[in-house]
């Protein structure tokens, strides 16, 4: 084979490399359009947004406040003897309870600081 030949054969390889990535492309293409397409059928079929008059409202009494309340660890059940196992409807549906004094304890200045705040830590 001659010189010729062989730019043919070169040039023929990348025009058919050149041919697979276009038709590579076009499938990408019309995928994305597909989709695309099936998306909005989706969207077509859902239920329509609620209408203003359907949208939540507050309540008659006005907004709701929170509540604060104290809460103390609650105590875990012991078993009668060693040998008796808790059963799930012996615990209780919360690791805390409400606690029968309700003050807040507050933060006294000068009575505490937190490691690395600067503070004078404990006096």
């Amino acid at each position: 084979m001659n010189t010729v030949s062989f730019e043919i054969l070169a040039v023929s390889q990348q025009q058919l490399n050149v041919f697979w990535a276009f038709l590579g492309g076009m499938f990408v293409a019309g995928a994305l359009i597909w989709a695309v397409r099936l998306g909005m059928s989706v969207r077509d079929r859902e239920p329509a947004p609620p209408r203003p008059e359907e949208q939540p409202h507050l309540p008659d009494g006005g907004p709701i406040h929170e509540e604060r309340e104290v809460r103390e660890p609650e105590e875990m059940p012991h078993a009668g003897q060693e040998s008796e196992r808790l059963m799930p409807y012996q615990l209780h549906h919360a690791a805390t309870k409400r606690c029968d004094d309700q003050h807040r304890r507050r933060w006294l200045p000068g009575s505490s600081g937190g490691f690395g705040s600067g503070g004078p830590g404990h006096v």
